[in-house]
């Protein structure tokens, strides 16, 4: 049993779901929410507030601007993408500290919350089962 409850919170403290995501958001919690994709899936469509940092373009160089402190949650399209993870790689290796958001931006409006871009889903914030 020692081993599941280390996997389970292993597995909590490097991912979170939308619900997590949203209530963080909420709470104006001390997070950053990274849309990993290439900058015109971003511009069509992302979580409000998430900043656009594609992982092929991750360098040193280009997040010296980023805030260490924070916790940067990274999202993709959904389950068949990992931009995500390749993201979160990229960034832990910078030295943040990263989640990764289940499911991506696909997920995100499947619980029903909104989207903004040049085709933003409006949304309807149902209340999670979980």
């Amino acid at each position: 049993m020692e081993n599941q409850i280390k996997f389970y919170e292993n597995k909590l403290a490097y991912e979170m779901d939308p619900s997590d995501l949203f209530d963080a958001l909420e709470k104006e919690e001390n997070i950053v929410v990274v849309d990993t994709r290439q900058s015109f899936g971003y511009e069509k469509e992302h979580i409000p507030t998430a900043i656009n940092l594609p992982h092929q373009e991750m360098t040193a160089e280009n997040t010296t601007h980023l805030d260490k402190t924070k916790t940067y949650i990274c999202y993709c399209d959904g389950i068949g993408c990992n931009a995500s993870t390749k993201g979160a790689l990229h960034m832990v290796r910078l030295g943040f500290k990263v989640k990764e958001l289940i499911g991506g931006i696909e997920w995100w409006k499947f619980d029903g919350y909104a989207t903004q871009g040049t085709k933003p889903s409006k949304g309807s914030l149902i209340q999670c089962a979980c």
